[in-house]
């Protein structure tokens, strides 16, 4: 039987795991998915430890995915966005690292049918999950407005991000009114309803992703809704994710349906 697994702490409120077992049941793989929740000091014993032990495969998540990269072979998206979450071990040297947030975002969008190349896209937010998206949308052909809270930090990731320029909050209306897609990055959102971005700024050329899965309708949602823009929830960003990781362990088709219909049933 193949193990794979989830390392982050905590792990207790993940959806991966439904999500993974699901398609082991629709392929009728003889695999299980575990959640390990080891302190900071003991994950390089943890990811060793999984490799010794013969573990498939292992999701990273929060507050380990750059602390990872120090530790497994990352290939070269995971080495740029500086954050592992996904480790494959089937290879005969270290384990391999790779962050499919990225590819997890532009499969949502494709998914919705919204082309990537040559668009002009906004990204709301800097961090972990900004960044990732701005080198997935830069490295698929679309140009990336960064907008930051902090604009020093949208500068920053922008120097580093092929065809992106950063951005203050201040001047995301004039960004979102000339862009084709805009992604929401922050978690602003997901505990109060408000948006990060001017409802009157949305239009209906737009295609809108919300990295925020709960709730699934966010604020910005219903705004780009009621504009007509096309819209995709985060859960689809987070089904894609877990896809991928999927497909890089098994070398195999993931059972979308299935997975999706696991994840959306606790959400």
């Amino acid at each position: 039987m193949d193990v794979y697994g989830l390392l982050g702490n905590p792990v207790g409120h993940s959806l991966s795991p439904p999500m993974h077992e699901a398609a082991y049941d629709e392929l009728e793989l003889e695999a299980r998915y575990a959640t390990f929740e080891p302190d900071r000091e003991s994950l390089s014993d943890a990811i060793h430890g999984a490799d010794a032990l013969g573990i498939a495969g292992l999701n990273v998540t929060i507050p380990f995915k750059r602390d990872a990269l120090e530790i497994v072979a990352p290939e070269d998206l995971a080495a740029r966005i500086g954050a592992v979450n996904t480790i494959d071990f089937s290879g005969s040297g270290p384990p391999t690292g790779y962050n499919t947030d990225a590819v997890g975002a532009l499969r949502a969008l494709r998914d919705h049918d919204v082309a990537i190349e040559g668009a002009r896209a906004v990204v709301v937010g800097a961090g972990g999950a900004g960044r990732a998206i701005a080198f997935g949308l830069a490295d698929a052909g679309a140009t990336v407005a960064i907008a930051n809270r902090t604009e020093q930090k949208a500068h920053e990731l922008a120097a580093e991000v092929p065809r992106a320029t950063g951005y203050g909050l201040a001047e995301i209306d004039q960004l979102v009114a000339n862009a084709d897609v805009v992604v929401n990055a922050t978690s602003v959102g997901m505990e109060n309803d408000v948006s990060p971005v001017p409802a009157d700024s949305l239009h209906a050329e737009l295609a809108v992703l919300d990295a925020v899965y709960r709730p699934l309708k966010t604020r910005l949602l219903r705004d780009a809704a009621a504009a007509g823009a096309t819209t995709v929830d985060g859960a689809w960003m987070l089904l894609y994710q877990g896809v991928e990781a999927f497909e890089i362990w098994t070398d195999r088709d993931a059972p979308v349906g299935a997975m999706n219909d696991a994840l959306r049933t606790r959400l």
